[in-house]
């Protein structure tokens, strides 16, 4: 029993850890985002386009055009993590992007394997796949449904289904675990307030999904050619969603997924050796933003997102992420005035005791009184 506890408590602690990198992940480049903070609470740097109402929101959309051109032209350039959720939450399978790109690069189509995925979709209507055509048709993005419409919508719809969940635990839990005692204080406001922000950012990212596949339908209505630009506009576009979300979230959006078209924009770069391959800089980069995040949690906590410090400061309980507040007085004068408080309630004890034990004659001298 005892080894199965302490494999538990193991296996908790691991949990916990991934939990901890997986929150600093997800805030983006965490360590830059606390500098240009700081920065700018100083007046020393201002971003360009940050003192715009929609600054941010331009931002998100530059980094998704490049992480959705990434994702369908150099799907090598993001984290397998990366890949998996984009093609999950799409209508659009793996071997219809894969030809996608082939046509889009010149190259010759994978007709076998195009044709094994489309002979198992009903309603599929039977047409001569070529080997290098100029595009790729809408019959063959979405041979489910013969209009680009109802696709659009069914594919905003099923994405609203398959993350809304993924949302709602992702705003309820984190609360509930960090601030406990306010959820139990107002458990319905809470959840209410929970359901509410995960409808609205469960709507963005189906309005995301819907958007980006009507750019894709509408070129192929248009122009009879594919192109690789034509998916990097789609992402830009599609990332105007993002203004269903709340003024607040669009700054850490934007922050979160420019990393991610930062390293797949340098990965190209490498590839094509436009920029100098540098051996472990990732290392050196990762142990240079978690001594930038601990740096600014102890001397500057405000300029991290609430929840990834309320979060370490969860996790890393200590005097680095509780600082207490400076003192002046050194030690040895602390200790001093420790001794004079434990003292001076003796010494009023002793007064009083001298006053008692005064001999009568100091206390009553009869001489003093008139008359006698």
């Amino acid at each position: 029993m005892s080894n199965w506890f302490t494999f538990w408590g193991i296996y908790r602690i691991i949990s916990c850890i991934k939990v901890l990198i997986e929150e600093i992940e997800k805030e983006g480049n965490t360590s830059k985002c606390c500098a240009y903070n700081s920065a700018k609470s100083k007046n020393k740097f201002h971003l360009w386009g940050s003192h715009w109402r929609h600054g941010d929101s331009l931002l998100f959309s530059i980094a998704c055009a490049q992480v959705m051109y990434a994702f369908v032209m150099r799907p090598e350039s993001l984290p397998k993590s990366y890949q998996n959720f984009i093609q999950k939450t799409g209508p659009v399978a793996a071997p219809v992007y894969k030809a996608v790109r082939d046509c889009a690069r010149g190259l010759p189509i994978d007709v076998a394997q195009l044709s094994v995925y489309l002979s198992t979709k009903k309603g599929f209507q039977n047409i001569k796949l070529e080997e290098f055509p100029s595009i790729i048709p809408c019959s063959i993005i979405h041979p489910d449904t013969s209009s680009c419409v109802v696709n659009n919508a069914k594919a905003a719809s099923a994405t609203f289904r398959k993350t809304f969940p993924l949302y709602f635990s992702l705003t309820f839990v984190p609360f509930v675990v960090l601030h406990l005692q306010k959820f139990m204080d107002a458990p319905a406001h809470i959840c209410w307030n929970a359901l509410k922000n995960a409808v609205r950012s469960t709507t963005f990212l189906s309005a995301f999904v819907g958007i980006f596949q009507a750019v894709i339908c509408l070129h192929r209505k248009v122009f009879s050619k594919d192109h690789k630009l034509v998916f990097w506009i789609a992402g830009g576009i599609a990332a105007l969603s993002v203004l269903l979300e709340k003024k607040a979230r669009r700054g850490e959006l934007a922050l979160y997924v420019m990393p991610r078209a930062a390293d797949s924009m340098w990965y190209i770069l490498v590839n094509r050796h436009l920029l100098p391959d540098v051996k472990n800089a990732e290392v050196a980069l990762f142990c240079l933003c978690m001594g930038g995040i601990m740096y600014y949690l102890e001397h500057e906590p405000d300029t991290m997102a609430p929840f990834l410090r309320g979060l370490i400061r969860r996790f890393l309980a200590s005097r680095i992420s509780n600082p207490a507040p400076p003192s002046s007085r050194s030690a040895s004068y602390t200790y001093l005035q420790t001794l004079d408080a434990i003292k001076k309630p003796k010494s009023e004890e002793e007064d009083r005791e001298t006053n008692n034990s005064t001999p009568p004659s100091q206390q009553y001298d009869l001489e003093s009184i008139p008359g006698l």
